[in-house]
């Protein structure tokens, strides 16, 4: 893989290449990426989006759309800090087609912004919800009129192939969904595989999915168009990954692995005698004691401590990715930047913690399984009523739950997938707080 063709800036349904040299850097096509993000319906929904505690109305505990803009601050530090070592090493990439490191950061940040954005209600239950509801649930009988693909993007429903649909996926009068450019949705695929076969290998970009099989012609074409390599054979389509993935996954690695910590010290699950003996070994190369001795509330010091070891991982992330980017641009490196970390055994240790206090606390549990039951009985309802009608018996409770849906969710789909897909589409995009409401007003218990 080449830089100059990973940092494209051409757009779904381009004719020909957008030249970076060419570009107003008041209005920067990396940036459009961002604000076209920030301004979509599917990133505002992310406010109402669990990222650890389900429907919490704790105003200091993150929802995904506060962690998806702290991961794209993040991922824009990675990408400067990478960008401006790249930009050393190949000095025609500014001389001769005008990028500049600040480039690099703006592709980071936009793609860390969407991470989540196909991520359905109630954190990664969520996912298991839809994918168990086609495994074992009532949608277990269209298994024998899928193909095998189709069917495992059902039963193993995927947020990072959903988020490529919402950024990618034309509807009427919407051709190629945001049109975001390439090198952005480069660095937005983690996955850059079909559904099957599944984990075929222990890379970590074989890890899930990234694209459903009604988007696989265009991610194909984006994918080739970069000069991503492909690593798969026969009929199954794959690639290594894009190099700036890795920058969004190392984002989204700190983040979560820092923020989530901070979220559960904050609730009281994890002890902040415990939090700061761990968070201490991640910054002991650069607190400054005196003014940590000056911090008198809980909140000061976990914040403090939380900026510094934010800071110590970006740097660390930026050194594996410089010491490995050959490796990188062949398609030889198939781990994620933190699992060469020199702080892999501190990270592990405070996502353990994590798990056992917080992602696996009573009250987690207990709103999860309560998601489990409103996206299950959303997509059996939706789905009868979708599928009934397009079969032409309909009855008048399907056409009634039918007039639930959204308008821009009206429009037919003749193949079964497509239908189910539909459904499955328009259920991830709700909002815990949608998702409820809708439950209750079907079940007869929405309050006045």
């Amino acid at each position: 893989m080449n830089w100059e063709q990973l940092l494209s800036l051409k757009r779904q349904g381009d004719t020909s290449k957008r030249l970076r040299i060419e570009q107003d850097d008041t209005r920067l096509g990396f940036e459009v990426d961002y604000d076209r993000i920030i301004f979509s319906a599917a990133f505002r929904s992310l406010q109402d989006k669990t990222q650890v505690i389900p429907l919490s109305k704790t105003d200091f505990v993150h929802t995904r759309l506060t962690h998806s803009l702290e991961v794209s601050v993040v991922g824009r530090s990675l990408g400067r800090l990478v960008g401006k070592k790249i930009i050393e090493k190949y000095p025609h990439l500014k001389e001769v087609h005008g990028y500049h490191m600040n480039d690099f950061g703006a592709i980071v940040a936009a793609a860390s912004l969407a991470h989540d954005i196909g991520n359905p209600p109630f954190g990664h239950s969520g996912e298991k919800a839809i994918g168990e509801y086609f495994s074992i649930g009532n949608g277990k009988k269209y298994e024998d009129k899928l193909s095998k693909k189709q069917w495992q993007d059902l039963i193993d429903f995927e947020g990072n192939a959903n988020g490529f649909a919402v950024l990618t996926a034309s509807r009427p009068g919407i051709e190629g969904g945001l049109r975001i450019s390439y090198a952005t949705l480069g660095a937005f695929m983690k996955y850059p595989k079909e559904s099957l076969p599944k984990k075929p290998t222990k890379n970590i970009a074989d890890k899930k999915y990234g694209f459903f099989q009604t988007d696989k012609k265009f991610f194909e074409e984006a994918a080739r168009d970069m000069g991503m390599i492909p690593n798969k054979s026969g009929d199954n389509i794959g690639f290594e990954r894009h190099p700036l993935a890795y920058l969004v996954e190392a984002a989204d690695d700190i983040c979560y692995t820092i923020i989530d910590f901070e979220d559960g010290i904050n609730l009281g699950l994890v002890s902040e005698d415990f939090a700061l003996e761990y968070l201490i070994k991640l910054v002991k190369d650069s607190i400054d004691t005196s003014k940590y001795k000056t911090l008198t509330t809980k909140e000061d010091r976990i914040s403090y401590l939380r900026a510094l070891a934010i800071g110590s991982l970006i740097n660390d992330a930026v050194k594996v990715f410089i010491d490995n980017e050959e490796a990188i641009l062949n398609g030889k490196f198939p781990f994620a930047l933190t699992d060469k970390s020199k702080y892999k055994a501190q990270m592990d240790d405070i996502i353990s913690i994590s798990v056992n206090n917080i992602y696996q606390s009573r009250e987690v549990i207990e709103k999860e399984i309560v998601g489990y039951q409103i996206i299950q009985t959303l997509l059996d309802k939706f789905i009868t009523a979708y599928d009934n009608k397009y079969n032409g018996n309909a009855s008048n409770y399907d056409a009634l739950i039918l007039k639930l849906l959204p308008e821009k969710h009206h429009y037919e789909k003749a193949d079964l997938y497509e239908r189910l897909l539909h459904i499955c589409h328009f259920v991830s995009l709700l909002t815990d707080g949608n998702a409820l409401e809708l439950f209750e007003t079907i079940n007869g218990k929405k309050k006045d």
